[in-house]
């Protein structure tokens, strides 16, 4: 039942890479860890150590995880509540747009998610370029998907262009359902224990990644006979505290498109939303992550402009971050581009080392997508062509652009393959129809049509 000593030093490896990242002071602590015996009592305390580091005194930045601490942080001139006046009907068809658009971009970019965990534009354009296939304007071929000298994504078969039948099984399309759920059984007062128990029923770990797997394999533990059974606020902070490698990364960021959606037009509320759900799993940029993504699809519909959209969603990331530091010069950076390609350049040229599910350079993609789409369907494939997380962010992408054009900027190629069905691996979800799930995703803004202002 326990995991094996090396597996722990591992995790206790990667957490400690993790921390030096976060600004925390490390030195020593790895020759320390080497020398620590095959003992799970002290494994498991220097895991409590590491959880409450200090940080080095030359730290520039404030990174609080709890929410008042976020929203103290953040631009006091952001909005608080609803934005700007939506029409119910209208706000209904641009949550359609953005789902089935997050869909379709979330199938464009699966055959190479992986491929190479440092997949960029310039990586993609020499694989493709040959094959006839450079700049994208469809789903991958299958020859396409073989043409990077590695195996695509496990999940490809079902993607290329010749094999689709229906949206396949994806973890990005998994959490969005899951926020739907949520929000339909348990309102906008839902709690992390709701979200968990949530999790617990219909979310297979094995097709979860990071720390979403550690938290419900630490809940699978703690339901067993003897165990806590039902977890209070304190383990919920232990567990997401304590050897829970990852806590950056963009696990959380791709669970808050539902969140998006239920509060449209209300990016405050979309923040705020977004932040409980992230929270069961991740901390610091692991959060702002998915309050940006929530807010600029929030935002999407009622904003003048794509650099307001994301002006706006930055309101709701505390200025001291290291994320507020580098989102909001790709901000600038995309607004100075010549196109899309100089706008990716701009990005990359400077945040290059933030790879696959690193946030920070993904974010900036999602900005120079939204600069430079024509439609939805010329955005997502901006997106993909800019490498990263090409399945996740391309059904970010997708929510955002669906939000923001509207309905009858997605033409119906896109959509066509999938005959209207959609497979997901949650169990106990019955819903097989692409519009129907769509259609019901569209009665969330009913919870927010007249919500309280948000602090």
């Amino acid at each position: 039942m326990f995991l094996p000593h090396a597996a722990v030093r591992g995790h206790l490896r990667t957490v400690l890479a993790d921390k030096a990242r976060q600004g925390h002071a490390v030195d020593g602590l790895e020759e320390e860890l080497r020398a620590l015996p095959d003992s799970y009592d002290a494994l498991h305390a220097f895991a409590g150590r590491l959880a409450e580091l200090p940080l080095r005194e030359d730290w520039p930045y404030r990174e609080p995880s709890d929410l008042p601490g976020i929203l103290a942080e953040c631009d006091p001139g952001r909005p608080r509540g609803p934005w700007r006046p939506l029409d119910s009907r209208d706000v209904a068809r641009r949550v359609e747009a953005a789902f089935l658009a997050s869909a379709c971009g979330c199938i464009l970019g699966k055959p190479i998610e992986s491929v190479t965990p440092t997949l960029t534009l310039h990586e993609i354009r020499e694989a493709l370029g040959p094959v006839g296939e450079w700049p994208l304007r469809d789903y991958l071929t299958s020859r396409a998907a073989h043409a990077f000298g590695r195996p695509p994504h496990p999940d490809w078969e079902g993607t290329v262009r010749e094999n689709i039948r229906f949206v396949a099984p994806d973890d990005d399309l998994n959490y969005t359902i899951l926020g739907m759920l949520v929000l339909e059984r348990h309102g906008l007062d839902f709690t992390r224990r709701d979200l968990l128990r949530l999790w617990m029923t219909h979310l297979p770990p094995g097709f979860t990644w990071g720390p979403e797997r550690a938290t419900l394999a630490k809940a699978a533990l703690a339901s067993l006979p003897f165990g806590e059974r039902e977890p209070g606020e304190d383990a919920l902070e232990g567990w997401v505290s304590v050897l829970n490698p990852h806590d950056e990364l963009c696990g959380a960021m791709i669970r808050a498109d539902a969140y998006g959606y239920a509060a449209a037009g209300n990016p405050a509320l979309a923040a705020e939303l977004a932040w409980r759900d992230a929270s069961l799993t991740h901390r610091r940029t692991g959060l702002y992550g998915a309050m940006f993504a929530a807010a600029a699809i929030a935002a999407a519909p009622v904003a003048r402009d794509w650099q307001e959209t994301f002006s706006t969603a930055l309101m709701f990331v505390p200025r001291g971050s290291r994320f507020h530091r580098i989102v909001s010069d790709a901000l600038e950076e995309v607004a100075c581009a010549s196109g899309w390609e100089d706008g990716y350049g701009r990005i990359h040229g400077k945040y290059a080392e933030y790879t696959h599910c690193r946030v920070y350079q993904e974010a900036g993609t999602l900005i120079n997508t939204l600069r430079f789409a024509e439609d939805v369907g010329h955005g997502i494939c901006l997106q993909v062509m800019q490498g990263g997380d090409t399945d996740s962010y391309g059904a970010t992408a997708g929510s955002i652009l669906g939000a923001y054009f509207g309905p009858g900027h997605l033409e119906e190629r896109w959509l066509a393959p999938f005959h209207d069905e959609i497979r997901t691996r949650l169990a106990g979800f019955e819903e097989r129809s692409l519009s129907g799930l769509a259609a019901r995703l569209a009665r969330l803004p009913d919870l927010t049509l007249a919500p309280e202002a948000t602090p």
